[in-house]
């Protein structure tokens, strides 16, 4: 589990908050009507904003950005070097029996490609089309809280506007109440800080972890593309583990090179691949 999001998001809440403590008391930003506008208009701007299908996957992304890595390309690789062994040895036709055995929907239809003689060009072609696709519908989810880290600050000007305004309306130099200027200045500004917390806080960290997971997933992805197209041209799968061990860091290339003889059987690593969501 990957709770980094988490322990980051909390140390911030609690830096500010101490900070607060350390300059005066916590009540001098507690204002209900200012929480009621930044944190109830920015939601309803994005429920504006985005349809139902998206909304409603608000629960899914917390998973996912709690979750430590679902596709981790070690293993993946192991199983392309197993398949590439199997193909050079029994043929390409071999590998449809193995397949059965993958339980990653997207290495499974790009090893059916591959069985089913499909032109090189065209598998790469309709496997990055799928790839770009789901990167796609990936954005489209982040985009809410992008749209979100820039709704809140919005919405606490909005309110640091209304509050000026009222406190102007109301204010009567001629009885003395300029004496509680500095006070009521305060509570106006209190809506700006509510929108910068709840934009840096909250919104800018779940989106970049959830782009850092799309990115996650690509790469493993890309792996499969080269992978695949690498066995139907009959690479050595010594060579075929290095070239795709390339595309990974330093330190996670030689944990895959340096595997190679490791026992396990490939039904073993293929449900390794992509662990369950």
């Amino acid at each position: 589990m990957d709770i980094t999001s988490i322990i980051g998001i909390i140390a911030g809440f609690a830096f500010t908050i101490y900070g607060i403590l350390g300059s005066g008391s916590i009540w001098n930003f507690y204002d209900a009507p200012s929480i009621l506008i930044v944190i109830g208009g920015t939601i309803s701007a994005i429920v504006a904003s985005f349809p139902l299908s998206i909304l409603k996957n608000v629960g899914k992304h917390m998973v996912i950005i709690c979750s430590s890595k679902r596709f981790q390309p070690e293993p993946v690789i192991e199983i392309l070097a197993d398949f590439a062994q199997v193909a050079r040895k029994d043929g390409l036709l071999a590998l449809e029996g193995r397949v059965a055995e993958v339980d990653d929907p997207f290495l499974k239809k790009s090893v059916m490609y591959v069985v089913d003689a499909m032109d090189p060009d065209k598998i790469r072609s309709t496997l990055e089309q799928d790839i770009d696709n789901m990167s796609q519908r990936h954005s489209e989810q982040a985009d809410m809280y992008i749209r979100g880290s820039a709704y809140a600050p919005a919405f606490g000007m909005i309110g640091t506007l209304i509050g000026l305004i009222n406190m102007l309306k109301d204010m009567d130099l001629s009885s003395g109440a300029s004496e509680s200027l500095g006070a009521n200045m305060s509570v106006a500004l209190v809506t700006t800080f509510y929108g910068c917390v709840l934009a840096n806080l909250v919104f800018h960290p779940i989106s970049s972890k959830l782009a850092l997971r799309d990115d996650e997933e690509r790469l493993y992805k890309e792996i499969i593309v080269e992978g695949v197209l690498a066995i139907q041209e009959g690479d050595n799968p010594k060579v075929l583990k290095e070239r795709l061990a390339s595309t990974l860091a330093q330190k996670r290339q030689l944990q895959v090179t340096e595997g190679e003889g490791d026992g396990g059987s490939g039904k073993q690593k293929a449900k390794r691949g992509r662990k369950k969501k």
